[in-house]
């Protein structure tokens, strides 16, 4: 019988398609010790961001020889060592259709909330405040959104963002992209200088990608979402270009540190935040199940 870790849960109806299946499945989160010792009993483990697996916990699974498949329920694999894992015989898979519409849909969400100054007249409203004047608003309608990364997550907030009357202009590493329609690749420096909002849709790097010198060559008032990953805006320059006025506002889903304690982000008036929650729709969370099933139906022969 092939044995199925969920360490972060997991889909009600892929978990009964598994079951069915034959699999068993034990779906429970574990600290990186006790989820070394752990492994060594399955043939996969299924994680989302909370579990880490790393080299410590790949090096305990390998010894014991069972586990063979890692499945990350989502896009981003930068929780675990992959080429590590890979390097000792251990597959490594991820669900990178799933969860698109989902965190498109945050991203154009949070440009909503910061146009419209929702996250703060929400806040006054509920301590009996009625402060109309102090939230002008801007309309998206009409203005460019920049978009770093234009990948499925990045296309499917382009075509929202287009059909809302928004000017979409995109940069991305591997350059124009043929799937680009009604949109204009430009270079980093060009979208910076040109980009009313700015979203961020490129994979976790090892140094933040927007700092004081990126931000110095954006427009004035400029507003930033980022709901791909954690430490891609320094957190410091961020908050001094809010106080300034320079950045008129950002949407962060997603932080360096997870739950953050920085209360310089966490309580700043013109910062509109929400909890990782970029995939957690149940349309998204039912696609992510979906693909997880069927990775291991074909891994193991189901």
């Amino acid at each position: 019988m092939i044995r199925i870790l969920a360490t972060d849960g997991i889909d009600k109806a892929a978990a009964e398609k598994l079951r069915g299946l034959g699999c068993e499945l034990t779906e429970q989160f574990f600290e990186p010790d006790e989820l070394a010792a752990q492994l060594k009993e399955y043939d996969a483990v299924v994680v989302r961001s909370a579990t880490k697996v790393r080299q410590p916990v790949i090096d305990a699974a390998a010894e014991a020889g069972r586990l063979k498949l890692i499945i990350r329920g989502g896009v981003g694999v930068d929780n675990i060592d992959v080429a590590y894992a890979e390097g000792k015989g251990i597959a490594v898979r991820n669900t990178p259709n799933a969860s698109s519409a989902a965190v498109a849909e945050l991203a154009i969400a949070h440009l909503f909330t910061l146009a419209r100054h929702l996250h703060e007249s929400n806040v006054t409203m509920r301590d009996g405040k009625w402060e109309k004047k102090a939230y002008k608003g801007v309309e998206l309608a009409g203005k460019t959104l920049g978009l770093i990364g234009f990948g499925r997550i990045g296309k499917s907030t382009a075509d929202k963002a287009r059909a809302l009357g928004m000017d979409v202009v995109y940069c991305d590493i591997l350059g124009p992209s043929p799937s680009g329609e009604g949109c204009r690749y430009v270079e980093q420096d060009e979208l910076l200088a040109v980009s009313d909002f700015i979203s961020l849709h490129v994979p976790k790097s090892d140094a933040p990608i927007i700092t004081s010198a990126e931000i110095a060559k954006m427009k004035d008032g400029v507003y930033i979402v980022n709901c791909a990953r954690g430490g891609l805006i320094d957190d410091g320059d961020l908050i001094s270009a809010l106080d300034s006025g320079k950045v008129a506002g950002a949407g962060l889903d997603v932080f360096a540190e997870e739950p953050p304690k920085d209360e310089r982000i966490c309580s700043h008036p013109h910062i509109s935040l929400t909890p990782h929650i970029g995939a957690s729709t149940s349309e998204a969370q039912e696609r992510i199940g979906g693909e997880i099933v069927a990775i291991i139906a074909e891994a193991f022969g189901l």
